[in-house]
C-alpha cells in the first residue's frame, strides 16, 4: 500500500485544490459531475487543447479549444502548469485557470484539475506551492478498461492501443509510494464516489489495492 502524498501545505486538506488523475475511460467524468453537485464550491479548472470539439462540448466550458500555434505561444510564455501531447493533440492547464478558481473569480473557490500522470509529475516538481490533494482513479483491471473504451465506439485500434499503453504507465506510477494522497478503484460507482467525497472533505481514506499487473502494463513499463 502506497504512502500518502500530502506535502503539508498551509491550506487544510478540505480546502486544497484537487488533482484527479486516472486512465481515459475509468469514469472520472461521472465522479466529477457527482462531486460538483454535492460540493458546489468546486470549480473545474478548464484545460486548453488543440483537438477539435466533440459533440456536446462547449468552448470555455469543456476545454479552451485553441490552434497549435496559439498553444505553443502560451507554452513559450510560461502560462502552463502542465502540458502534454497525446494522440497528435496538445493538452495543458494554465496557472491562471487554477488561480481564478481558488481566488473565487469564477464564482467558485476550490479548483479541480483532471490531468494525466505527466502533469502530476510536473506540478510536483515545478508548482509545489499549489499544495493540491492528489487522487488517482483506477480501473479494477486493464481488461475492464479495454472493454469500456471499446464500448464507447470512438477508438480506432491504434488509439485504443495508445490509451491502454498510457494506462499501464499511469498504473505503474500509482504503485510507487507517496505519489497520491488517495487511490480509488472504480469497481463500483457508489463505493468509489463515497471514497472520493470523503477524501476531498478532508478524511484520510485507505488506498484501494491496485489491479494486478497485466500484459498491457508490462509492455508500458
Amino acid at each position: 500500500m502506497a504512502a500518502s502524498a500530502s506535502n503539508g501545505g498551509s491550506a487544510s486538506r478540505a480546502e486544497r485544490p484537487v488533482v484527479l488523475c486516472g486512465p481515459s475511460g475509468v469514469g472520472k467524468s461521472t465522479l466529477i459531475k457527482r462531486l460538483f453537485v454535492d460540493h458546489p464550491e468546486f470549480g473545474f479548472s478548464v484545460s486548453h487543447t488543440t483537438r477539435k470539439p466533440r459533440p456536446g462540448e462547449t468552448d470555455g466550458v469543456s476545454y479552451h479549444f485553441v490552434s497549435r500555434d496559439d498553444f505553443h505561444a502560451a507554452v513559450q510564455r510560461g502560462e502552463f502548469l502542465e502540458h502534454a501531447e497525446f494522440g497528435g493533440n496538445c493538452y495543458g492547464t494554465t496557472a491562471k485557470a487554477v488561480q481564478d478558481v481558488q481566488q473565487g473569480q469564477t464564482g467558485k473557490n476550490r479548483a479541480l484539475l483532471d490531468i494525466d500522470t505527466q502533469g502530476v509529475k510536473l506540478i510536483k516538481a515545478n508548482h509545489p506551492y499549489l499544495s493540491p490533494l492528489f487522487v488517482f482513479i483506477a480501473p479494477p483491471r486493464l481488461s475492464v478498461l479495454r472493454q469500456r473504451l471499446e464500448d464507447r465506439g470512438t477508438e480506432t485500434p491504434d488509439s485504443l492501443a495508445r490509451r491502454l499503453a498510457m494506462a499501464g504507465g499511469e498504473l505503474a506510477y500509482a504503485r510507487e509510494a507517496s505519489n497520491y494522497d488517495a487511490i480509488i478503484v472504480n469497481d463500483d460507482l457508489e463505493r468509489a464516489y463515497a471514497k472520493l467525497k470523503a477524501a476531498v472533505e478532508g478524511q484520510d481514506v485507505p488506498h484501494d489495492e491496485l489491479p494486478p499487473v497485466e500484459d498491457e502494463e508490462r509492455q508500458a513499463a
